[in-house]
C-alpha cells in the first residue's frame, strides 16, 4: 500500500513538472509541499532518518518559495517526492 500511493504521489508530480501539465511555478510548487506532507504520514515508523532529511528539504523549499524562487522549490520538493519514492522500494 505504501508503495502505491508513493508511486502515485511521484507519478502525479512528474506529469505537474511537465511543461503541458503545469498550472504556474507557483501552484506547483504548493502542491509539491501538500503531497510531501501527506508522504510523511508514511514515514511515521520510518527509523533510517529520512523523515528528518524531508524536513530539511520541506525547509529549504519553503524558504526558496517565500524568497518568490519558485523554480528553486519545484526543484527541491520534486526531488524530495522521487527519494520518497525510492526509499519505499528500498532503495536511496
Amino acid at each position: 500500500m505504501k508503495r502505491s500511493a508513493l508511486a502515485g504521489l511521484f507519478m502525479t508530480a512528474a506529469m505537474l513538472a511537465s511543461p503541458a501539465f503545469a498550472a504556474g511555478d507557483k501552484d506547483l510548487c504548493q502542491i509539491n509541499l501538500d503531497k510531501i506532507n501527506n508522504g510523511k504520514a508514511l514515514l511515521a515508523t520510518d527509523t533510517s532518518g529520512k523523515s528528518g532529511e524531508v524536513d530539511t528539504a520541506v525547509a529549504q523549499a519553503k524558504a526558496a518559495h517565500a524568497a518568490g524562487d519558485d523554480k528553486k522549490c519545484i526543484e527541491i520538493t520534486s526531488k524530495t517526492l522521487q527519494d520518497l519514492q525510492n526509499s519505499e522500494k528500498g532503495g536511496e
